[in-house]
């Protein structure tokens, strides 16, 4: 297998026109950061319409970006046997049902044991693929759908209809705190300033927008539908937390453990053992890159989860009685 690199082809959206080129990029790469892409068009890694760009160059929108870049954090995956639960799939497209725990690409800390192994391992052409055609990710205790492209023309162009925003995803998640009513989350996202493990909200950030709908109101938390325009890194996370309603179990985002007073023994103790954020990646609508058909997928919800639920009814009702 070759060594891993950073390779992309896509058009800049017409609604980019005006604005400098490192933006326009930052939107339509957002699993990249500014000052990455901002190496690679100063290494001559990233064309515009064949050239060599400069960050602050204008575009008019329409133009075709081409990234072949190294991978420094990677490292080169091997197939391993790990079981995978795959949603949907045919000849270009894999939807794959990833569960807690399983990191999608290998890199500083996991060499291995990853999706990314498990995919070569299952379909052994998708060694031919940068990062074995994953299109995008999930953190690792994120649990649900992840789209695989089989082949190289699938992979750019569902690459280009995620910058266009053509890719939808919905999300379900359990949150501290009783929401009133759903709500929008419009806040700019951007790398902490000292916690480099950490996403904050800040106005010099990337645009993020994050919308979120009541499914079911408990005694001291909610559980919601959340539907992204935008797909920061940790977006989801960070937006309910700004919001005043972290995700049960976040670790990075939801503060320290709150036992509700009164609580019933069951809740306490599925709150005390739920050691993950509570978020599902649910649904999962996109454009077939062979044909442009609608296709859409659905993912259960995992058992951890559904146990969450079921102890937040109990404890709902308990407190009826």
């Amino acid at each position: 297998m070759s060594s891993p690199r950073h390779q992309r082809e896509l058009r800049l959206p017409l609604q980019a026109a005006g604005r400098r080129l490192d933006q326009a990029l930052a939107e339509a790469l957002p699993e990249y950061s500014r000052s990455r892409i901002k190496r690679w068009i100063d290494a001559g890694q990233l064309l515009v319409d064949g050239r060599v760009p400069r960050p602050r160059d204008t575009v008019a929108g329409g133009e075709r970006i081409a990234l072949d870049a190294p991978d420094e954090d990677a490292v080169d995956p091997v197939a391993q046997d790990i079981a995978l639960a795959i949603a949907w799939e045919d000849a270009d497209v894999i939807v794959v049902d990833k569960p807690a725990g399983l990191v999608v690409h290998p890199g500083a800390g996991n060499p291995d044991r990853t999706l990314q192994n498990a995919l070569l391992a299952y379909d052994p052409s998708l060694a031919k693929l940068p990062r074995a055609g994953i299109v995008h990710r999930l953190d690792k205790d994120t649990t649900g759908l992840l789209i695989v492209a089989r082949n190289e023309p699938a992979r750019l162009t569902l690459a280009e209809a995620l910058a266009a925003r053509g890719i939808h995803r919905e999300y379900q998640a359990v949150c501290v705190g009783v929401m009133t009513s759903g709500g929008k989350v419009d806040a700019p996202i951007d790398r902490h300033p000292v916690d480099r493990l950490r996403m904050t909200v800040r106005s010099s950030g990337r645009e993020a927008v994050t919308h979120y709908r009541v499914i079911e109101r408990f005694r001291h938390h909610t559980w919601v539908r959340v539907m992204l325009e935008t797909g920061r890194t940790h977006q989801i996370r960070l937006h309910l937390s700004h919001a005043g309603y972290p995700l049960v179990g976040d670790p990075v985002y939801g503060g320290r453990l709150a036992i509700p007073r009164g609580a019933t023994p069951a809740l306490d103790a599925a709150l005390r053992g739920f050691r993950r954020q509570a978020l599902h990646a649910a649904k999962l609508t996109f454009p077939h890159p062979r044909d442009g058909r609608s296709i859409d997928v659905e993912a259960k919800l995992p058992a951890d989860f559904l146990a969450l639920i079921a102890a937040l009814k109990r404890d709902r009702d308990t407190a009826k009685r």
